[in-house]
């Protein structure tokens, strides 16, 4: 097979991966992940754990360990199979703190500190890149096998790892939603998981019936080369296996890219049921054929060839060509799985970790305000950067690090990742666990990995010599036994502060932040008000998905609108979304800046650690009727408000339309009087004509709002159904209200494709409502230069039209009150009219089975039009 058609077909095979990717992603976003969230997809994601270390290196391992290869699958199957509910327990509390990393969970435990997590995704980066040049060499090595004289092109190699790269940001940097989640890889990588695992299973058939004569000539063989004098390798140490599968065990919950799909990736714990069984079998059958390749590979192919490309050169060296191909494809699968997944989850905690504090530094040093401008943008653009590095990391280690220095990088790499062990675990089953004892163990534990483990990986430092005790082993048992001694003592003599303690009490009796925080003293806001804080979540979601979550917020406080009410469970709520975009220190931090909340007291942690399980057993039986009760009651309590403001505010209507109806009639009767005169001018006498014909008309006018407010409310509005063009609309709109005159010129923004949708309404009553809302924006915006911004778009259900002005907007306190029929603003001035206009508007809209709402936190006045793409009739008595 030529070169050529080695990387067509990689660039074939990789076309199609994008385009799995691609279809998953795009059904994702229209709410279709029926096959994404299969416990199936999620438990081939979970392969991403065989690495090329294991696909390539496992037979390499196994030619000179004998079966001390299976200790890299016997650990992620104890963890598994026999520690599921440990899993879920993981997974519940990580999807109940928005967890976004493994740095991100220790440091939301330990009250949520951001140097501890900044600490960790250094560790993790550290172990990880020699990990990753692992994987780019044997990409490397495997394109070199079909390759003349064994090299490898230069390009071809950065052109990989710049491939690997693109891949990751494409679909892994699309958004900073708080529940973001990677359908498109995650698909991805179950696809190459079933490549890898095809390809072994058919190159292990073939050895077995095709290079040998079955089953029971490959297991005399394995006993022979057991029994022979170059096997010393081959005897097994109980010290080794030990630590091998203690780290392996470790790796499955702490590597980054384990943590990401094991953790991060599943809505909710249930595919573990699954993957508790399935997965355990998925390694069984990669584990199955890896002796009896090692041996037989041993037995046919010359001693120059490395043991770790067995699985690629014998079948090469039959002439196999296609199987071959299949196995390279095999390992292809392997690595730029491993390669994709740890780049972005690494990129993740640097991101959050690393960047974002101190691009929160850097503005508060300059502006004195750190949240004061968009966050999307750079937060992303960091991502993106940190995915480049990564895998350049990678690529720039592999080029000087030579194949024999990452041939044991695998377990390098475990050793180093299993030192964050003792801290994740303490964290979530002892509450006494404190943060400076969580430093002191990882420190220790990782410097004695470094001098014992990981540089003299690299030839950098001399092997200590550590008896008769194996090396690696020695080096697993001293580096996690002074971690663990090391965590629990610094625990015992220091005090977690009352955020650890708070944290403390919610990640070990897995009980909300909101009940850990609302069974001691509320947090106070400070006097941060509801629209303050849509802004700030604004800048770091996006308008849309902040305007779900306030909105859903003040539902659940029993409030109509987007501004629910600042109470400690509100903050608790919202600092944990906000934690799922930027991680949970620095959320912390941007929302104790902003909203200027006090310290918790000890006092109030000692009340809180007293009555946790009281707490918990309460909130279990009165959950539900206190939150429905509490709905019930704040509902009451603002239609009551609404009541006695609208009772209030008829009085005045009442007496408005008397002066209205009056003033018109005083001057139509008043100058009908004189025109009866007879010696009246007739240039007079015209005149006179038509102050009455206006006065007669204004008063038509009034009669008119009136009488239609009324056939509104009773649903007696005729309305005829037709498709209408949203452009030509909102542009016989706009000259409607231009014509009208009154207020400043006024610039219109306007996205003119956008505009172009075909609805189905009653285009004169939509138009009545779109003449208002323009009508009053050129009256009431009070901006040095108005400019009101038009934006059209289609979602799920239907059409949205957003409509925002440049103004001061309206009062917090009066958003509430403008869609009332005797609402006016306390301005006189600027309110004009009786009021009726918003009134009217709801009403229409209605009718037209859609919706009109106020939209805070955009500055000056916005209103967002809703109409469904089928109107249910227009709602009452259409037509």
């Amino acid at each position: 097979m030529s070169f050529d058609t080695l990387v067509f077909a990689a660039l074939i095979y990789v076309g199609f991966l994008f385009t799995v990717a691609w279809a998953a992603d795009r059904a994702a976003s229209r709410g279709r992940t029926g096959w994404t969230d299969r416990p199936i997809v999620y438990t081939l994601s979970l392969s991403v754990y065989c690495t090329a270390w294991t696909f390539y290196g496992a037979v390499g391992y196994a030619d000179r360990s004998g079966l001390e290869f299976a200790t890299i699958y016997l650990g992620p199957t104890v963890v598994l199979a026999g520690s599921w509910w440990g899993l879920r327990r993981l997974v519940r509390v990580a999807r109940m703190h928005r967890v976004t990393s493994v740095a991100d969970l220790i440091s939301a435990r330990f009250g949520k500190s951001n140097p501890l997590a900044a600490l960790i995704t250094l560790i993790s980066l550290i172990a990880a890149t020699p990990y990753l040049a692992l994987q780019l060499q044997s990409i490397a090595l495997s394109f070199a096998a079909f390759g003349p004289g064994d090299t490898l092109p230069g390009p071809l190699n950065l052109w990989v790892a710049a491939g690997l790269a693109g891949f990751a940001i494409l679909f892994g940097t699309r958004n900073l939603a708080a529940d973001e989640r990677h359908y498109g890889v995650v698909m991805a990588i179950a696809l190459e998981a079933i490549v890898k695992l095809i390809a072994f299973v058919v190159l292990g058939v073939w050895v077995i019936w095709g290079l040998a004569d079955g089953p029971q000539d490959v297991i005399a063989r394995i006993a022979q080369r057991a029994a022979g004098p170059d096997a010393a390798g081959w005897v097994l140490k109980p010290d080794r296996w030990t630590a091998l599968i203690a780290v392996s065990a470790a790796a499955v919950l702490t590597l980054p890219r384990m943590f990401q799909v094991l953790v991060i990736e599943p809505a909710d714990e249930t595919p573990l049921n699954s993957a508790a069984w399935a997965f355990p079998a998925y390694l069984m059958a990669m584990s199955l054929f890896v002796l009896p390749i090692a041996v037989i590979g041993w037995e046919m192919l010359p001693p120059e060839v490395s043991p770790d490309l067995y699985v690629l050169h014998l079948p090469l060296s039959q002439g196999n060509e296609m199987l071959a191909l299949l196995v390279f494809l095999g390992g292809l699968s392997s690595a730029t799985s491993m390669v994709i997944i740890s780049a972005i989850a690494l990129a993740t905690m640097i991101s959050n970790h690393w960047f974002a504090p101190a691009l929160l530094s850097l503005r508060r040093a300059e502006h004195g305000d750190a949240v004061a401008a968009d966050l999307r943008g750079p937060l992303l653009a960091s991502r993106r950067l940190a995915i480049l590095t990564v895998i350049a990391l990678g690529a720039v280690y592999q080029s000087f690090g030579g194949a024999q220095a990452l041939a044991a990088m695998g377990t390098v790499a475990f050793v180093g990742v299993a030192q964050l062990l003792p801290a994740m675990l303490g964290g979530l089953l002892w509450r006494g666990a404190t943060r400076m004892g969580a430093y002191a163990g990882i420190i220790a534990g990782v410097g004695i990995w470094l001098l014992l483990v990981f540089l003299p990986s690299l030839g950098l430092l001399p092997m200590w010599p550590l008896g008769p005790v194996d090396a690696l082993s020695a080096a697993v048992f001293i580096s996690l036994g002074a971690n663990i001694f090391l965590f629990v003592g610094v625990s015992l003599i220091t005090l977690p502060d009352p955020q650890e303690r708070l944290q403390g009490l919610s990640f070990v009796h897995a009980v909300t932040p909101d009940l850990a925080t609302a069974t001691g003293s509320p947090r106070q806001s400070g006097g941060a008000r509801s629209e303050a804080l849509l802004a700030l979540s604004r800048r770091v979601w996006g308008g849309d998905e902040a305007l779900r979550f306030f909105r859903a917020e003040a539902d659940r406080q029993g409030k109509s609108g987007f501004l629910p009410d600042v109470n400690a469970g509100f903050l608790s709520r919202l600092e944990r979304r906000l934690a799922g975009a930027v991680g949970s220190a620095t959320a912390h931090a941007m929302l104790a800046q902003f909203a200027g909340q006090r310290p918790t007291t000890m006092a109030e942690l000692m009340a809180v650690a007293g009555e946790a399980q009281r707490a918990k057993e309460r909130a279990r039986q009165l959950k539900d009727d206190s939150d429905e009760l509490a709905r019930i009651a704040r509902r009451l309590q603002e239609a009551n408000d609404r009541l006695t403001a609208v009772s209030a505010q008829k009085d005045a209507f009442l007496g408005q339309i008397s002066h209205e109806l009056r003033t018109p009639m005083t001057s139509i009767r008043a100058f009908s009087e004189l025109m009866k005169l007879g010696d009246i001018p007739a240039a007079e006498r015209e005149r006179f004509a038509g102050i009455i014909h206006d006065e007669a008309s204004r008063l038509t006018r009034l009669l008119d709002d009136l009488l239609d407010l009324s056939v509104l409310e009773s649903g007696r509005a005729r309305l005829s159904a037709e498709v209408v063009n949203l452009h030509d609309l909102i542009s016989r709109a706009i000259e409607a209200s231009s014509s009208a005159g009154g207020g400043a010129a006024l610039t219109i923004d306007r996205d003119l494709p956008a505009e172009h949708l075909m609805v189905i309404t009653d285009k004169d009553r939509l138009l009545q409502v779109l003449i208002n809302i323009f009508g009053n924006a050129r009256k009431y915006c009070d901006a040095e230069r108005p400019i009101m911004t038009i934006r059209t778009r289609r979602t799920g259900n239907g059409t949205e039209i957003d409509i925002m002005d440049n103004g001061s907007g309206i009062a917090s306190e009066q958003q509430d009150m403008i869609f009332e029929k005797f609402s006016r603003l306390e301005e006189t001035h600027r309110a004009g009219g009786a009021g009726l206009g918003l009134a009217i508007s709801r009403e229409v809209m209605e009718a037209l089975g859609g919706s009109i709402t106020y939209l805070p936190g955009h500055g000056g006045a916005a209103f967002r039009l809703e109409l469904l793409a089928r109107p249910p009739g227009f709602g009452r008595g259409a037509e």
